[in-house]
């Protein structure tokens, strides 16, 4: 894919600026620190100086910036303009849109138009495949579960039984949607388990990561909302329910039951007991620990959970604690001098 500069101008919006030829041919966007002479790469502070000595065609900045000695395209967002880009210069995969003779299809299947299943595939019986749907080597997709159209499955994802899974859907390699929920009965010292007889529903635009597991209901169904996304090793527990557009980064895990709400980030390695809400709008920084619910509007961290500002203040006070405790000693010493005196 190539574009002249004039069209990469015109295509996010921006407005040239520096001596240069609007019709040099650009093949490609990338890093500032890899960006060749027929590249374009985009920068914001503090990074605005490495990128004018670098060998990019063009950078584009945001548009308040002045001084930049540098071919640029100014714009309102350089990363948005960026990443339309990154979308037009993305290496091109071709995916053969047929059914391999290697793949196993079921009884009852329902396969829709211009549909990709490659080698090795195991769709079982009664299992719907909607239109434009590609699925990589090694995906099982289990009785009576539905892929609905636009939707990738990349090797080795498996879509157990009755689970349901939107359209334009990602879901990225060894991932597990809808193994069994966690869930034992404890008597006398055994564990005995509680059938699992709900399902997992992935609602549209939704993108998880590899070798993440999104466990299906004891009843009912755990619900992926609208647009959000999972990063990769990301454990999602029985019935739980995450609102449109939420953010789940690595190594996160909710355990059954945690209700959220819709915008919620939640930073790498956060944990949740089970049964709690955490409200819309809200951001768990890296680490926290949930063990109860969270209002609407919050930022918080640290284990158990608070507020951020409070536990930035508790953090900066611990390295205080070993002068604090000598003083506290020496008080301590001159009190009971004092008592003594008095006595």
């Amino acid at each position: 894919m190539k574009r002249t500069l004039a069209e990469i101008a015109n295509l996010i919006n921006g407005k040239l600026c520096g001596d240069y030829d609007e019709n040099l041919v650009i093949t490609g966007a990338t890093g500032i620190a890899l960006a060749g002479p027929s590249e374009i790469t985009f920068a914001v502070d503090p990074h605005l100086e490495e990128a004018i000595a670098c060998n990019a065609a063009a950078v584009i900045i945001q548009e308040d910036v002045d001084g930049f000695s540098k071919t640029c395209i100014k714009v309102k967002n350089p990363r948005e303009a960026f990443n339309i880009l990154l979308n037009i210069f993305k290496p091109e995969l071709k995916v053969e849109k047929v059914i391999s003779s290697k793949a196993h299809i079921g009884k009852n299947v329902k396969i829709g138009e211009n549909v990709a299943i490659m080698d090795f595939a195991y769709i079982d019986d009664n299992a719907i495949i909607g239109d434009n749907v590609e699925i990589y080597p090694n995906v099982y997709i289990g009785q009576y579960a539905s892929v609905d159209e636009n939707t990738i499955l990349h090797s080795g994802v498996s879509v157990r039984e009755y689970c349901k899974v939107g359209k334009n859907v990602i879901i990225h390699d060894n991932t597990v949607v809808g193994a069994d929920g966690f869930g034992f009965i404890t008597k006398d010292g055994k564990h005995t388990k509680v059938p699992q007889v709900g399902n997992v529903v992935i609602e549209d635009d939704v993108e998880i990561g590899c070798n993440a597991g999104i466990d299906r209901a004891t009843t009912g169904s755990t619900v992926i909302g609208k647009g959000t996304k999972v990063d990769n090793l990301v454990h999602i527990g029985h019935n739980c329910v995450l609102g449109e557009n939420c953010l789940v980064v690595a190594q996160t895990g909710l355990a059954g039951s945690t209700i959220v709400g819709h915008n919620v980030t939640f930073a790498g390695q956060v944990g949740s007991k089970g049964h709690i809400k955490v409200g819309s709008n809200s951001v768990m920084a890296a680490r926290t620990g949930l063990i109860a619910d969270v209002p609407e509007n919050s930022f918080y961290a640290g284990f158990p959970a608070r507020p951020h500002q409070e536990w930035l203040r508790i953090k900066a006070n611990e390295s205080r604690l070993p002068d604090m405790m000598k003083k506290l000693k020496l008080m301590e010493k001159r009190l009971k001098a004092l008592e003594e005196k008095n006595n």
